[in-house]
């Protein structure tokens, strides 16, 4: 099975999607990095975290709130899902319409290349409408002291 954009299906972490909205931790993938226009420009090839970047990545304050992280999705354990989904990209997807150019976001087409498509759960949830949406997804945007 191949991904839209060309990369392996399923396989490096075994036959559990990745959460695109993960935290900053060791073994994390860096999916991508957070603009000036708030939205989340991808990085390829898929970079996995280390303590290096970590440590780099703090300085500034929380990392979640200028890249996107993702981790082995933990379906039960997390607060965000509920009846066997990840909610999380059912209220983005019900929030921004990808059809709606006129709306206040205007949807990225081509859709951006992504390092983790073919292991990424919402993509596996909703498919490429998943994906016009996602680069508009920022993990943390509080501001903590």
């Amino acid at each position: 099975m191949q991904a839209a954009d060309g990369a392996e299906a399923r396989g490096r972490h075994g036959d559990r999607l990745l959460c695109p909205a993960a935290v900053c931790e060791p073994g994390a993938i860096l999916v991508g990095m957070v603009g000036a226009d708030a939205r989340v420009g991808y990085v390829l090839p898929q970079v996995p975290v280390s303590e290096r970047f970590i440590a780099f990545a703090r300085t500034s304050g929380a990392p979640e709130r200028r890249f996107r992280f993702a981790s082995p999705c933990v379906e039960d354990a997390c607060r965000h899902w509920c009846a066997g989904r990840c909610l999380v990209i059912d209220q983005v997807a019900a929030t921004v319409d990808p059809r709606d150019a006129a709306g206040p976001v205007a949807v990225p087409l081509p859709l951006p290349r992504c390092s983790i498509r073919a292991e990424c759960r919402w993509f596996d949830q909703l498919g490429l409408d998943a994906c016009a949406v996602c680069p508009f997804v920022v993990t943390e945007r509080r501001t903590r002291a």
